[in-house]
């Protein structure tokens, strides 16, 4: 392969990534019913959550060491950023204005738009945000 070549930014897509959970079905069922979800059929060790946009988070179960928190932020679109905030609140998780989760029980308002953030049942900082992040 050579570097020298121009990369094909345009023509790049996430397809999949593997989310590391101690119960696969246990999260995986947790982040679907969140954000209004379903939960595919296992794939090999894999249980999928489609996102509908061609990306897939295939949880895959890892028991013999601690789950490493990672963070995974959704575009959600606005007139469904209340729902997930109600979801949120009806299974008793606590949401935050801030990734540092500092300011319990708060949404902000970056970009123009509305975010939240939030622990799955492996510590996963997970984020919902009605506008994406605005890049220099």
């Amino acid at each position: 392969m050579s570097y020298d070549q121009p990369y094909p930014h345009a023509g790049v897509h996430l397809n999949h990534t593997a989310v590391y959970a101690s119960d696969r079905y246990l999260s995986a069922e947790f982040i679907a019913a969140i954000l209004g979800l379903k939960v595919s059929a296992p794939f090999g060790p894999f249980l999928p959550v489609d996102l509908g946009n061609g990306v897939t988070l295939d949880y895959c179960e890892k028991r013999d060491e601690p789950i490493q928190s990672q963070h995974y932020a959704f575009l959600v679109p606005d007139e469904q950023f209340n729902a997930v905030i109600a979801r949120l609140e009806a299974v008793g998780v606590t949401y935050y204005a801030d990734p540092g989760h500092t300011n319990p029980g708060r949404v902000n308002d970056l970009f123009g738009g509305r975010g939240a953030y939030f622990d799955d049942p492996d510590g996963h900082n997970m984020e919902v945000m009605t506008r994406p992040y605005a890049r220099p």
